[in-house]
């Protein structure tokens, strides 16, 4: 019985331990974030543009493949940028919470659009 107490102890300990340093690192990681300038969209591995976080604006992004007029809707508001509506099947572009920190993304894989937040939030922007 002694051996199996100490065992069950230790396992506490272990688990316990565990749980500590991964909310540690988390906690490091979602502090040393740092909010993004600008939003970058690409279509199909190609710029289709840059916006910038700080000034509010709603963007179509048209998407042409094989005669496929399909869109999403980007909308940046309030230091974050959010896909609102999209012509894709599924919809999963559309449920992503709002974007505004460095390298955080949101990707439609049918209309093939990435929305991916560069830069740092103390650079001048030269995009309009």
């Amino acid at each position: 019985m002694k051996k199996n107490k100490k065992k069950l102890i230790a396992d506490i300990i272990l688990i316990f331990s565990v749980l500590v340093i991964s909310a540690l690192c988390y906690l490091l990681v979602v502090l040393n974030q740092s909010e993004g300038a600008c939003a970058v969209v690409t279509v199909g591995n190609e710029e289709y543009g840059r916006y910038p976080l700080n000034i509010d604006k709603k963007i179509t992004i048209n998407v042409d493949y094989e005669t496929r007029n399909h869109y999403n809707i980007l909308v940046i508001e309030n230091g974050k940028a959010d896909i609102t509506e999209a012509s894709c099947p599924d919809g999963i572009c559309e449920d992503h919470n709002p974007i505004s920190k460095n390298g955080e993304t949101i990707v439609c894989l049918p209309n093939k659009v990435v929305v991916k937040i560069e830069g740092d939030g103390n650079e001048v922007d030269t995009a309009a």
